[in-house]
């Protein structure tokens, strides 16, 4: 599916392009799924990240799951037949992609499907980091996830009960099951409460969706409690550790995206390790066929996704 120009969605077509042939260092993967990201809409909506005049990369798409069919000659970490997932910048949603073999793909969770396994990269590759690094999260500590629904926060729910803290998501009311499925030891409905008012305080505060501020959360902070954001204002940017007055109380964001490719595809295989423990699992809203990805970028564009958006390329 490829786009040729910036516009919506019809813009995106499905063409017969060249098959890839990997360079030396690259594997070939035939791709059985991808997955649409939140930001992928606006990618292909109107310039910006992929150009200015015209689509830079015309075949959209980051997550992808798929099974490496040729590999180049100085290739070293895998071999035809290899199953493997991972996420790149473009050029998922298609049939075949090229991939260098020291970007972030390894191999695939041997109990899940392709469908699952590209529903991963994206949400825990960014509450990992997040969570592990900015928060240096701690068992016993009590976490709020806000937007605990989308495809970060269905990861980070179940990341921080991984890690042994309390959850407590915040979603809306048709979620609430959903999320208390994953882990959360409560859930608290968005229309009905706001938890900045209900006297309890918590060790980290996870804003996935970037609909809150560090003023707003300040008074819901244990002394020495952070706000995370995944989508800071120009303040947070311009201090990364902005503490509050007289207190330990401070607010942090990390830009997942941009680690290094070494960096996530390490994250990838902890994750492995997590999803064939069975300690974490992917969360699939809805499934569309490659030729319906118009629909798909629709439907991720509502903003009501639970958990992520798959595309299947069979």
């Amino acid at each position: 599916m490829i786009h040729k120009k910036f516009g919506p969605p019809e813009v995106l077509q499905l063409t017969e392009v060249d098959k890839p042939v990997p360079q030396d260092n690259e594997i070939l993967i035939r791709l059985y799924a991808s997955a649409v990201t939140k930001e992928e809409p606006d990618f292909r909506a109107a310039p910006g990240f992929n150009g200015l005049f015209k689509p830079r990369n015309p075949i959209l798409g980051e997550e992808f799951s798929g099974e490496i069919e040729a590999v180049g000659k100085d290739v070293a970490q895998f071999k035809p037949g290899d199953q493997v997932y991972g996420i790149d910048s473009f050029g998922a949603h298609a049939e075949y992609k090229c991939i260098s073999e020291d970007k972030a793909v390894v191999i695939k969770p041997a109990n899940i499907s392709f469908e699952d396994s590209a529903a991963l990269p994206n949400g825990l590759l960014t509450a990992l980091p997040f969570l592990r690094d900015k928060a240096n999260i701690q068992t016993g500590q009590k976490v709020l996830i806000y937007g605990a629904s989308g495809s970060v926060g269905t990861a980070a729910v179940q990341l921080a009960k991984y890690f042994g803290a309390e959850v407590i998501g915040v979603c809306s009311t048709a979620n609430l099951e959903m999320v208390r499925s994953l882990g959360a030891d409560n859930v608290i409905d968005y229309t009905r409460e706001d938890f900045t008012q209900n006297g309890e305080t918590y060790d980290i505060i996870f804003d996935t969706v970037g609909k809150l501020s560090f003023s707003r959360c300040r008074d819901s902070l244990t002394q020495d409690g952070i706000y995370l954001t995944t989508l800071p204002n120009p303040a947070i940017l311009l201090s990364p550790l902005r503490r509050g007055k007289g207190s330990g109380k401070r607010s942090g964001f990390l830009a997942a995206g941009l680690r290094s490719p070494g960096d996530k595809a390490k994250d990838l295989a902890f994750l492995t390790d997590l999803v064939e423990a069975s300690a974490i699992k992917a969360v699939i809203d809805r499934r569309y066929p490659l030729e319906e990805l118009a629909e798909a970028h629709r439907y991720v564009k509502t903003g009501r996704k639970k958990g992520n958006v798959v595309i299947t390329h069979t």
